[in-house]
């Protein structure tokens, strides 16, 4: 039986993901800060559920981590939802500090344990997280957001890298979506090319089961991300980009009515299963992986330029792929 752990899953796009899989019949260790979330979906689920109350900016959340991956059986995907943003153009070095302590501190130190928790048990595994399009270049109103998520997909490279070093089978996904409708979007604001949350996670979860080393979340964001990339520095910083703009009535109207949608947790019975979910990926190559342990002969993992679930206790925080 397979299992996947999720770090983030009370709500957005972790919570939803956590629902697909049970529903699939995976064994799911499901980790967020609210308890009650929690023990909610172990009651929709309770012969696939294992959850545990974890804080990824606390020191001890990777003993956690390991104490849920023991309670579950085992693992074999760990999928990194958790993190926070904020439009900061203020400044406000709380904000900033904050986002890089979850994004860059909180996001190393639990991909590091799922890293070592493959190599100890020398065992087949998959890490994906959760990262963004704002990755790709630097946002002026989102800089300490797009900061950390470029940090993040440069990790996951190098740790792509070692892997195939140490000629480990660990594999690496990295997903990048654009903006999504979850609870954390600030509702008196527009974003642009805005995705539903049952839009975008169906393009998630068919990532992690194809074992995608990078995907952008959905086909337009991917348009503009690939135009994106082909713009100058120089030029880019004197582009006036703004991540949001105020509602007009209307506009609000249709947001509120969303919003309400989105505060309505979904019965199990209702939660779509993309398919195929249970579709065995092809394996990575470990001859290859083991001529790479040599530094000399290393090949480069490839390199191509949303969130959590965890920010319910920042209601103004906000990010591409999920703000939740």
């Amino acid at each position: 039986m397979k299992r996947i752990v999720i770090m983030g899953a009370t709500s957005g796009i972790g919570l939803r993901v956590a629902e697909i899989f049970a529903k699939a019949g995976w064994h799911v260790g499901a980790a967020g800060r609210k308890e009650k979330v929690l023990r909610k979906l172990q009651s929709d689920f309770p012969n696939r559920i294992r959850y545990a109350q974890i804080n990824v900016d606390e020191p001890d959340a990777g003993t956690h981590l390991r104490d849920l991956i023991s309670r579950l059986g085992g693992m074999d995907i760990y999928f990194h939802v958790a993190g926070i943003g904020y439009e900061n153009e203020a400044l406000t070095t709380d904000h900033d500090t904050a986002t890089a302590q979850t994004n860059v501190v909180g996001f190393t130190r639990m991909i590091d344990t799922a890293y070592r928790y493959f190599r100890s048990h020398g065992k087949r595994g998959r890490i994906a997280a959760i990262t963004s399009v704002a990755g790709t270049n630097g946002i002026g109103e989102l800089a300490s957001y797009s900061a950390s998520k470029k940090y993040q997909q440069t990790y996951l490279t190098a740790l792509d890298q070692l892997s195939r070093m140490q000629g480990l089978d660990i594999s690496f996904t990295d997903i990048r979506p654009g903006w999504i409708r979850t609870p954390l979007l600030n509702p008196d604001r527009i974003y642009p090319m805005t995705m539903s949350l049952d839009h975008a996670v169906v393009g998630i979860v068919r990532a992690i089961i194809a074992r995608k080393r990078v995907c952008v979340v959905d086909w337009k964001w991917n348009l503009l991300v690939g135009a994106w990339k082909l713009v100058p520095n120089r030029i880019w910083e004197r582009l006036p980009i703004h991540v949001s703009a105020s509602a007009t009535p209307v506009e609000d109207k249709i947001a509120s009515k969303i919003e309400a949608k989105l505060q309505k947790p979904t019965a199990p019975a209702a939660v779509a299963v993309p398919q195929p979910l249970t579709a065995e990926p092809e394996r990575k190559d470990v001859t290859k992986a083991k001529t790479a342990s040599k530094p000399a002969t290393a090949s480069n993992a490839q390199t191509v330029p949303g969130t959590e679930s965890e920010t319910e206790a920042k209601p103004v925080a906000t990010s591409p792929e999920n703000p939740a």
